[in-house]
């Protein structure tokens, strides 16, 4: 396949094939961005007081996305799996108890 020729001199299978590749990014992309839109809407809005709830969940969402979908970790082992998602979620007690050090000071 000759991925740097432009679309025009591609065969039918290769831009198939093309295709079929670039779905799944292209998708998680464009989700992620509506997540972002989402996100950056609720933020500004502030439409109800536990309004930071729903961007929890919304930033869980993307991050699940970016873990399964661009870190190809659907694909692997379930160990590797589990070590992934505890690797997140790590951070996210070390970022929280950052947070809470500056919040308190």
């Amino acid at each position: 396949m000759r991925l740097l020729a432009p679309w025009s001199t591609l065969s039918a299978d290769d831009r198939a094939l093309l295709r079929r590749r670039l779905r799944t990014p292209v998708l998680t992309f464009l989700a992620l961005l509506a997540l972002l839109a989402v996100n950056v809407t609720l933020g500004a809005t502030l439409p109800f007081a536990q309004v930071w709830i729903v961007e929890l969940l919304v930033v869980a969402v993307m991050v699940a996305l970016i873990l399964l979908v661009s870190m190809e970790v659907i694909h692997e082992p379930p160990l590797v799996r589990l070590f992934s998602g505890l690797g997140f979620f790590w951070v996210a007690i070390m970022v929280g108890m950052t947070l809470t050090d500056y919040l308190a000071r």
